[in-house]
């Protein structure tokens, strides 16, 4: 959850994130040393929505909201093969990223008091962060680094909601994306 301006996770924060697991062995490493997400225990992810509602607000109804306006969303297909820039951060580009964008949208649209992060950004940018707050100098590291484990390609077929405990990232819900094939 890149682009948090360096501000430490509160409790009851929550996110709407998609796992990219086939991305691990790629950007583990570097995640770990230079993404605080990383070491908060976030995993290989997209970021939907961040922050989401309150933990307290997340209800029975919220969930089943979420299952009803992921689950008309198909699932789709993502394929990693360049990284891109943000200032101080590095970052693997998800190229389509048309089905992030729309699902992003239509979460905001239903929840307007949750705008992406917090309203600051006029535009959606998905993207996989790998390092953040870094010099300029480090995140060309990063990026030859990853050279030799790009492409990476990645199935996307659910949204996890993901809480902040004060400590750590834990994932609370799973909410399935449709059945369609879109890729």
């Amino acid at each position: 959850m890149a682009d948090d301006s360096g501000s430490a996770f509160q409790a009851g924060q929550t996110a709407l994130i998609v796992r990219i697991p086939e991305a691990e062995p790629a950007v583990h490493t570097w995640r770990e040393r230079l993404d605080p997400s990383a070491q908060a225990g976030v995993p290989a992810h997209i970021t939907v929505l961040f922050p989401f509602l309150g933990e307290s607000r997340i209800d029975a109804s919220v969930h089943s909201a979420l299952a009803d306006l992921l689950g008309s969303h198909p699932a789709f297909d993502l394929r990693f093969e360049r990284c891109g820039r943000l200032p101080g951060v590095s970052y693997l580009v998800p190229e389509p990223d048309t089905q992030v964008r729309q699902l992003t949208e239509a979460l905001a649209e239903r929840w307007p008091e949750a705008p992406p992060y917090g309203g600051r950004f006029p535009e959606i940018v998905p993207h996989l962060t790998i390092a953040q707050g870094q010099e300029e100098a480090v995140l060309e590291e990063v990026e030859a680094g990853l050279a030799a484990g790009l492409p990476v390609t990645s199935r996307v077929s659910s949204v996890e909601l993901i809480v902040h405990d004060g400590t750590k990232w834990q994932e609370r819900a799973s909410f399935p994306l449709g059945e369609g094939s879109a890729s």
